[in-house]
């Protein structure tokens, strides 16, 4: 009989990447924990998902609430490690989208709460998920964290700069934890998807004009899907993989390229 496979642990499982991700996962056999904060009117959506992942005969836990609050961590974590048993973590994958889109200057200005929410719900939380997944021992011998960032670290667009922030401050944070994971046999890398069609994209200004942009930059003609991802994400999670660490990995199609 073989073993069972490790779990996955998806921060925004909800919808975009992160279900995207459970889904492709889950086919592979892995069992699922899903962290995400949905209020009652797209709870059925998510609970859907939850039902389709667990067609796929995996065990699947979804945690509902502030996925960047230490006290919902160490709740979800509990419950995490009661229903995992004897198996182990094998996969992190960050893709929390919850941040504030303000210009720096005007009357909507972005003042110091939403400036740290942001850089702390987009970032730092994939650092305190990892330190408590490490401390309670729970990651397999071979590991891996992945964090979804996005292009907007490196250009500047209206009301994104908070967000801009968080993304360059994730690359940075997942740089770090590769450096000291390493001698845990865990891996650390950031994944630059091209511009997806997304709820957290449809909240940025100027949207559908970004996505009619890239469309005919994109050598493909199409935009990056959260399918295109999520297969990229179970292909680096095999162990021919494992030296590969610290990296911003674009999955885009040759979005970036193309000029």
């Amino acid at each position: 009989m073989s073993a069972a496979k490790p779990w996955v642990v998806i921060l925004g499982a909800s919808s975009g990447f992160g279900a995207a991700a459970a889904r492709a996962y889950a086919k592979a056999g892995h069992p699922i924990f899903g962290a995400h904060m949905d209020r009652r009117n797209t709870m059925p959506a998510v609970e859907a998902l939850i039902e389709e992942l667990k067609g796929y005969g995996v065990d699947v836990l979804f945690h509902n609430g502030n996925a960047a609050g230490d006290e919902v961590r160490a709740t979800a974590l509990d419950a995490l490690t009661e229903a995992m048993g004897d198996n182990k973590v094998g996969v992190v994958l960050h893709s929390l989208a919850f941040g504030t889109l303000r210009p720096f200057f005007d009357d909507r200005a972005i003042g110091r709460k939403h400036m740290e929410m942001t850089l702390d719900v987009m970032a730092n939380s994939v650092v305190y998920w990892t330190q408590d997944i490490v401390k309670r021992g729970l990651f397999a011998n071979v590991g891996r964290v992945f964090a979804m960032t996005s292009s907007g670290s490196l250009f500047v667009v209206k009301n994104y700069g908070a967000v801009s922030a968080a993304k360059s401050a994730l690359e940075s944070h997942i740089r770090q934890l590769a450096l000291e994971l390493a001698p845990l046999g865990i891996t650390a890398n950031g994944i630059m998807a091209g511009v997806t069609h997304t709820p957290a994209l449809d909240k940025i200004p100027g949207a559908d004009r970004l996505m009619a942009q890239m469309r005919e930059r994109n050598p493909n003609k199409r935009l990056t899907t959260p399918e295109d991802v999520a297969q990229c994400l179970l292909s680096l999670s095999e162990p021919g993989t494992q030296w590969m660490t610290g990296n911003i990995i674009r999955v885009d199609g040759g979005e970036t390229i193309a000029g």
